[in-house]
């Protein structure tokens, strides 16, 4: 899986390719924990361009958003494809991770 990574103020953004499953899941999650600081401290996930995502995978993003969420920090998600979304509808995570439809709406939501 490649990852790529930009800054926006004090937003990394995420854009996972590809899969995110058991192989990577830990990988994905720690290379993400270690660019988040006092400078950069909010985070998107932009999952326009992953194509498959195992229960190892939502597990990365729920620790990912606990880690976070503990600090009083912010984890959003946008650009899922239908796939995917269906993924986080019948596991329920929607329920706990703000979803958005694209990057700008999740760049708004962290004002």
């Amino acid at each position: 899986m490649d990852i790529n990574a930009t800054k926006e103020g004090n937003i990394l953004i995420s854009k996972p390719l590809g899969r995110l499953d058991g192989t990577n899941s830990r990988d994905f999650e720690e290379n993400l924990k270690s660019q988040l600081n006092d400078d950069v401290n909010n985070l998107i996930i932009d999952l326009e361009d992953l194509v498959y995502i195992s229960s190892a995978g939502l597990r990365a993003i729920l620790l990912l958003a606990k880690t976070l969420n503990s600090k009083g920090q912010k984890l959003v998600l946008c650009s899922l494809s239908d796939q995917i979304m269906e993924v986080f509808e019948i596991s329920g995570f929607n329920k706990v991770i703000s979803i958005h439809a694209d990057r700008s709406s999740a760049i708004s939501s962290m004002s």
